[in-house]
C-alpha cells in the first residue's frame, strides 16, 4: 500500500513518517539544513514478508507545490497533517484540494504537536477541520491527535494504518505496463535506476520495455519492490526499476517520463477531458486560459479549452480539452492538476477521457457525443456505447492505445461487443450492426440514383458510394462495402467501379469508330502505348476529340488514364501487374524499387513511375520509403480480360 503524507510546511510531515518506520525522509544536503522537505522523501515499513507499507514524504512549502503533486499521482491512502498550533494554513487547503480533485478516498487526519498546546486548542483545530474536510473525497476518515515528540496517539493512528494496509489488495494487473517516473538516479555497477509507481499492467525482470516519447528501448535489469528485491511488479505497487540499454542514461531519462511496454505509445500534446474548477475559485475558468498543467510525475504548461460555451463556472465539471506545450504521457481515466498561470494555486482537475482529439471539430455535436459515451471506466461498456454514436466508426487500434489494453484484452473485447469489422490500410475499424446497415443502405440508393440516368458512365467509383455530405467515411470503408456489395450479390465491381447489376451503358455512334481506331493501337502498342498527341496524329483527329474519347472510355473502365498524356488498354495494366507480381514476390521482405520495375518493364524510368503511382493510387501497392509492397490482388483493381471491350 502506498501512503502518501500531505499538508502545510514544518506541521510536523517528516518527523511522523520518521516515528512510525524509524526513516528520515529528508535526504538531501539542503533538507537537512533548511529543516524542511523540498523533494519527495520514502519510506517503508514492513506488514509480513510478502507485504509492507511504501510512505511518500512530499513537500508543504508552496513553491514546491510541483514535487507534492508528483508525490500524490496515484497512492492508496493519505495522512493529511495539521499542527495543533498553527490550525489550517493555505497549504493545508490546497493539499486537500489536489487530494479531492485525484479522488483519494482512503486516509485520516493527524492533528500533530498536540503536546505544545492545551485541549481546548486541540479540540478546536479538530472541530475546524471536520468542518473542512465535509464535502471532499476525505469527509469522515478518522481525525487522530498526535505528537511524534511524546509519543501521545501514534500507537493508535500506526493501528489505523496497519489495519488499512493488511486489508489492501493489490490493483488490477490489467493494461500494458505503464510506470511514471518521479526520481532517476546511476547506481556504480548497476547503471540507471528509476523510480515511480506502476499505474497499470505487469513488469518481470528481462522484459524489453520503452522511454515513452522518444521510443528507446531498455531492458529490465532488475528491480526493487518496496525496497525488497523482486523479480516481477503491477499496478499499484512502488518499483526502482534498472534498466540498461543505449539510452539509459540520465541525460535521456528524467522526471515525467514514463516506462512503458507499448513500443507504439508516446505523448501526446492534446487530450480531451472532463475537468472540475475548485468550488472555491473566485470566478470561473475561461476558454484558452494559460495553466500548468500535472499528470503523473509531469509538469508542463499549455491552454484549457472550454468545449461548451465559453467559461467552466466554479464548482462545475464539464468537457474541456487541454492544449499542452510539451506532449505528456497519458492514458484513459489518467488524473490531473491544473494550476495558473504563474502557478501560485491550484484551479482544478479532472481525468482525461481521450488522447486523440480530432484535428478540427473538437466541440461539434458529434465529437461531443462521443466522448460522452466513452467516458466510462469498464472498455466493454466505453466501446459499446461508442459504437452506437460513432458516425465513421470506431477506429479500434486508437481505442486500444487510449485505454492501454493489451491484444488479448482487445481479442477478448471485440468478442464481447456485437460489431461490423473493416480492416484496410488504415488499420481495423468497427461499426455498430445498425450503423454498417446504414451505411449499406446509403452505398445502394446512391447506385440507383447515379443509374436512373442514362450516361456513358459504366458506374459508380469506389469512393463515391457514400456520396452524401453528412458522410465521411474514409477510403476504407468505401472498399470494405464495394466488397460486401459484391459479395451478397447486390451490386457488381470491376476494378475501383461498382454498378448494380444488369446496368448498360450509354456510349454515342458517332464516337463508336473514332474509338475502335484508337483501342487498336493501345492495345497492339501495349506497355508502350503512344501519348493522347500522338494518338491524334496517328488516327488524323483533333487532339480534343481524342481526349473526349479517351476520357469517356476511362470512366467506363475500357482504357486507364496513367498520366497527364498517357493512356493504358487493360491488357497493358495486366501484363504490368504480373511484373510487379513476380518482383515482389523475388524481392527481400516481398518489396521491390522503381529501378527493378523500370528494367524489367522496358520503360523509362518517368514512364514508370507514372505506372507505379497509378498503382499506388488504386492500392494494389503501397509505397513504403524508396520500395513498394503489394497491399491487394491486381484482380480487385483491373477488369478481366473477359471484360475488355
Amino acid at each position: 500500500m502506498i501512503v502518501a503524507t500531505a499538508g502545510h510546511i514544518d506541521h510536523g510531515k517528516t518527523r511522523l513518517i520518521h516515528a512510525l518506520t524509524g526513516v528520515d525522509t529528508d535526504r538531501l544536503p539542503e533538507e537537512k539544513q533548511r529543516d524542511m522537505t523540498i523533494d519527495l522523501g520514502f519510506a517503508y515499513r514492513p506488514l509480513s514478508a510478502d507485504r509492507s507499507i511504501a510512505f511518500v514524504d512530499v513537500p508543504g512549502h508552496e513553491r514546491f507545490i510541483r514535487n507534492m503533486l508528483c508525490g500524490v499521482a496515484e497512492v492508496d491512502f493519505v495522512i493529511l497533517v495539521v499542527a495543533a498550533d498553527d490550525g489550517i494554513m493555505p497549504q493545508t487547503r490546497e493539499h486537500l484540494a489536489v487530494l479531492d480533485l485525484l479522488e483519494i478516498r482512503r486516509g485520516l487526519v493527524a492533528i500533530t504537536k498536540t503536546d505544545r498546546v492545551d485541549a481546548g486548542r486541540v479540540a478546536s483545530v479538530v472541530a475546524d477541520v471536520r468542518t473542512l474536510i465535509a464535502g471532499t473525497t476525505l469527509a469522515g476518515v478518522p481525525v487522530l491527535s498526535v505528537s511524534s515528540a511524546t509519543g501521545t496517539g501514534m500507537d493508535a493512528m500506526e493501528a489505523q494504518i496497519v489495519e488499512a494496509g493488511e486489508a489492501w489488495r493489490l490493483r488490477d494487473p490489467s493494461g500494458n505496463f505503464r510506470l511514471a517516473v518521479d526520481r532517476c538516479f546511476h547506481i556504480r555497477g548497476a547503471g540507471l535506476v528509476v523510480t515511480g509507481t506502476a499505474f497499470a499492467g505487469t513488469a518481470a525482470v528481462g522484459d524489453s520495455l520503452w522511454v515513452e516519447g522518444t521510443g528507446a528501448a531498455v531492458r529490465l535489469r532488475g528491480m526493487h519492490v518496496n525496497n525488497q528485491p523482486a523479480t516481477r511488479c503491477q499496478s499499484g505497487q512502488r518499483c526502482a526499476l534498472n534498466i540498461v540499454g543505449p539510452a539509459a542514461t540520465k541525460e535521456s531519462v528524467k522526471r515525467g517520463d514514463w516506462i512503458v511496454a507499448d513500443s507504439n505509445s508516446k505523448g501526446m500534446r492534446r487530450l480531451d477531458t472532463n475537468l472540475r474548477v475548485l468550488a472555491g475559485e473566485a470566478r470561473g475558468l475561461r476558454h484558452w486560459t494559460p495553466v500548468h498543467v500535472h499528470l503523473g510525475a509531469a509538469e508542463t504548461t499549455g491552454r484549457v479549452a472550454i468545449l461548451e460555451g465559453k467559461v467552466l463556472a466554479p464548482g462545475r465539471s464539464d468537457l474541456a480539452q487541454l492544449h499542452l506545450d510539451d506532449p505528456v504521457g497519458a492514458r484513459y481515466g489518467d488524473r490531473f492538476i491544473i494550476r495558473d498561470q504563474s502557478a501560485q494555486r491550484t484551479i482544478g482537475g479532472g481525468h482525461v477521457v481521450d488522447i486523440y482529439p480530432p484535428a478540427r471539430g473538437r466541440a461539434k455535436p458529434a465529437r461531443l457525443a462521443a466522448l460522452r459515451a466513452i467516458d466510462q471506466a469498464d472498455p466493454e461498456a466505453a466501446l459499446g456505447a461508442l459504437l452506437e454514436v460513432a458516425a465513421d466508426g470506431v477506429r479500434l487500434g486508437m481505442f486500444q492505445r487510449a485505454r492501454n489494453l493489451t491484444d488479448d484484452e482487445v481479442v477478448a473485447l471485440t468478442k464481447s461487443v456485437s460489431h461490423h469489422r473493416v480492416e484496410g490500410r488504415g488499420g481495423v475499424r468497427l461499426f455498430s450492426p445498425a450503423r454498417w446497415q446504414g451505411l449499406i443502405n446509403v452505398a445502394l440508393s446512391n447506385l440507383a440514383n447515379a443509374q436512373s440516368i442514362a450516361s456513358e458512365e459504366r458506374g459508380v467509383p469506389e469512393a463515391k458510394l457514400l456520396g452524401r455530405e453528412d458522410v465521411t467515411e474514409p477510403a476504407d470503408v468505401s472498399v470494405a462495402i464495394a466488397a460486401a456489395l459484391q459479395s451478397d450479390g447486390s451490386a457488381v465491381r470491376e476494378g475501383r467501379v461498382v454498378w448494380l447489376p444488369g446496368h448498360k451503358t450509354l456510349v454515342t455512334s458517332a464516337t463508336d469508330m473514332l474509338w475502335a481506331r484508337v483501342k487498336d493501337i493501345l492495345v497492339a502498342s501495349g506497355t508502350a502505348p503512344p501519348t493522347v498527341s500522338e494518338l491524334a496524329t496517328e488516327v488524323d483527329a483533333d487532339i480534343r476529340q481524342i481526349d473526349t474519347v479517351l476520357h469517356a472510355r476511362a470512366r467506363q473502365r475500357h482504357v486507364f488514364r496513367i498520366g497527364p498524356k498517357r493512356f493504358f488498354a487493360p491488357s497493358a495494366l495486366r501484363e504490368l501487374g504480373a511484373i510487379v507480381e513476380a518482383l515482389a514476390a523475388e524481392g527481400p521482405d516481398d518489396q521491390f524499387g522503381v529501378r527493378a520495375f523500370r528494367d524489367r518493364a522496358g520503360v523509362g524510368r518517368n514512364v514508370a513511375i507514372e505506372i507505379l503511382e497509378y498503382f499506388d493510387s488504386v492500392r494494389f501497392t503501397r509505397r513504403i520509403g524508396n520500395e513498394r509492397e503489394i497491399t491487394r490482388p491486381l484482380a480487385d483493381v483491373l477488369p478481366t480480360e473477359d471484360d475488355d471491350v
